[in-house]
């Protein structure tokens, strides 16, 4: 007994020296996913309100802006899905509507990606985890359009949170995981109509999966074990009960946010149905059948233009932005395809994921809008991380073994893929966020959608705000065909004229500043008795200005081409703080001419 004793305390302190050990570097990894997290944040969150709405954000602002003053709402195909709606509604009236806040919930769930590598903590090593986390916070197709009130981020990253809380399912058989994965593919279902092209690529990913298991099984045991030990996971510990109550709460998320809201009409809408509980079948009818109809009406055609053009498209904005992502991801899969361990499942899930969005995708969209791309770069982060993360353990391991040419090499290349990542980034998302081009050398700036206002509006919308505030009555005409309506009062509606689209951006900003609007196409009109803010195409400029005297006149696109428009200000409203910032925006001179 003397002889063993020793041996058996030596044994428990190998053990507990081993277990000391694996705490630390699960400590140090964590500490470094939530650096990473906190950074994701704070690049995403600052300097948030600086970028002039985009057209399709000052539309969906408009309405929301115009839903909270009404509280009427109903699912509307062509502008997608309800999460902006309610979410952002609640955010204006608690903190007050902003460029800054209707960009927040983007943020903020694009900026908690990095925390879901943590979740593959069992299924990546610890340095391929962080690596992970650093693609989430610094891609820069995703960093762009995380700082967009766009759909697009939100339903990539409620998927990628949602198969991450999946994936941690499988890994502890807890139930939890369960529930907050199916919350967040309800989440996602409250975004944006795309989200059945994910059950469709998922379903496609998985049966890619199987197939490739089943291949690389040694022998028919092993095909056989494979999938008992799958069917027999399914039915074990009462997982009937959790996936019927799962499934409740999928359905509930999804009636609370398409379900009508309708106070001032005879339709049927949720908080009337609390009172009047008959109205029930109605709502949850209209909120499931009904915007599935609707869905159908609008998208079910899918792509009606040619697929090779809207590829090349989409795969121009991939290339000059994800690039390196893409480059990375087809090695890590490569990567862990070949090594000597089995393939993970994760790896090749995410791959077959990312890989069917980029040729798929073509064939669903209606346009080829840069923002799509966000779905393919966000799955193959996992597969570039594999590589990102083999180049950093290369690199420890050539110069724990005394090779430093062969470290340094390996650090050179990681440093040039952090690095080329981080200033496209930058260089996207900060230096040039509303233009055409990167540089002086006019490299495209593919990530900026036609859509965006062109540099410089940001101070005459300060200017305008002012005077706005200072005036008693109508506040601003918009003058011209491109913007009249004949009843402004139907831009409350989805279904407004014409001619309140070419004016966008702007209406969510007059809205937000409390503004009196009106339009004419009467040239007479203008010079009767003319507001404090006159707005027409610059192709009118001289006609409208001979019309209006003592106005200063400021010229800007309200697009990134193609839109020049002159914003008439009344010089006698201007006090010297506004004329300043006008004078900032772009030429500025007397309007009469």
């Amino acid at each position: 007994m003397g002889t063993d004793e020793p041996t058996a305390d030596a044994g428990r302190v190998a053990d507990d020296r081993l277990s000391g050990l694996f705490r630390d570097a699960r400590m140090r990894t964590a500490a470094a996913i939530l650096a990473v997290v906190v950074l994701a944040l704070s690049i995403r969150l600052f300097g948030l309100g600086a970028r002039v709405f985009h057209w399709d954000e000052g539309r969906v602002g408009y309405w929301i802006l115009r839903y909270a003053e009404t509280g009427v709402w109903e699912y509307r195909a062509v502008i997608h899905g309800p999460f902006f709606y309610h979410v952002n509604k609640y955010l204006f009236g608690l903190f007050g509507a902003s460029d800054f806040l209707a960009r927040v919930p983007v943020a903020v769930v694009s900026g908690l990606l990095p925390a879901s590598a943590w979740l593959f903590r069992e299924r990546l090593n610890r340095v391929e985890v962080v690596a992970l986390g650093v693609l989430f916070a610094l891609d820069p197709i995703v960093l762009y359009y995380s700082r967009f009130m766009r759909n697009d981020v939100l339903l990539a990253a409620f998927m990628l949170h949602a198969l991450a809380f999946y994936v941690r399912l499988f890994d502890t058989r807890r139930p939890r995981y369960l529930y907050l994965g199916t919350l967040l593919v309800a989440l996602a279902f409250t975004t944006k109509e795309n989200v059945l092209v994910y059950a469709v690529t998922w379903l496609g990913a998985a049966a890619l999966l199987v197939d490739h298991r089943l291949v690389l099984a040694a022998d028919a045991d092993d095909r056989k074990e494979y999938v008992v030990s799958s069917l027999r996971s399914l039915r074990s510990g009462g997982w009937l009960v959790h996936a019927g109550l799962a499934i409740g709460l999928f359905f509930a998320v999804v009636i609370f946010f398409y379900a009508p809201r309708a106070r001032t009409t005879p339709d049927p809408g949720l908080w009337k149905a609390f009172a009047n509980p008959g109205m029930f079948p109605a709502v949850i009818e209209e909120a499931t059948v009904g915007s599935w109809e609707k869905f159908l009406g609008k998208w079910g055609e899918g792509n009606q233009t040619a697929y090779l053009d809207t590829f090349e498209a989409l795969g121009r904005v991939l290339w000059e932005g994800g690039a390196l992502t893409l480059a990375l991801a087809a090695a890590g899969f490569l990567f862990d395809r070949y090594r000597r361990d089995r393939p993970r499942d994760l790896v090749a899930f995410t791959f077959y994921w990312g890989a069917v969005t980029v040729v798929g995708y073509p064939v669903i969209v209606e346009n080829p809008f840069p923002w799509e791309v966000v779905h393919a770069v966000v799955p193959l982060a996992v597969p570039a991380a594999v590589a990102l993360g083999a180049l950093v353990t290369l690199a420890a391991n050539a110069s724990a073994d005394g090779d430093g040419l062969s470290a340094a090499l390996a650090v050179l290349l990681v440093l040039v893929v952090v690095g080329q990542t981080a200033t496209t980034a930058v260089a996207a998302s900060f230096v040039h966020p509303q233009d055409r081009y990167l540089d002086d050398a006019e490299t495209p700036n593919r990530l900026v959608q036609y859509g965006q206002p062109a540099e410089g509006l940001r101070p005459t919308l300060e200017t305008i705000e002012r005077v706005i505030a200072a005036n008693d009555g109508t506040d601003v005409l918009w003058y011209g065909s491109d913007f009249y309506v004949a009843d402004e009062s139907e831009n409350d509606d989805w279904a407004a004229g014409g001619g309140w689209y070419d004016r966008l951006p702007i209406p969510w900003y007059t809205e937000l500043y409390g503004a009196d609007v009106d339009s004419t196409v009467e040239r007479e009109a203008v010079g009767a008795d003319p507001p404090p803010i006159v707005i027409a195409r610059a192709a009118d400029r001289e006609q409208v200005g001979e019309a209006l005297d003592g106005y200063r006149a400021f010229e800007h696109e309200l697009t990134i081409y193609g839109s020049e428009t002159v914003f008439f200000v009344d010089a006698s409203s201007l006090d010297d703080g506004a004329s300043a910032a006008g004078s900032r925006g772009s030429p500025d001179t007397d309007a009469r001419m």
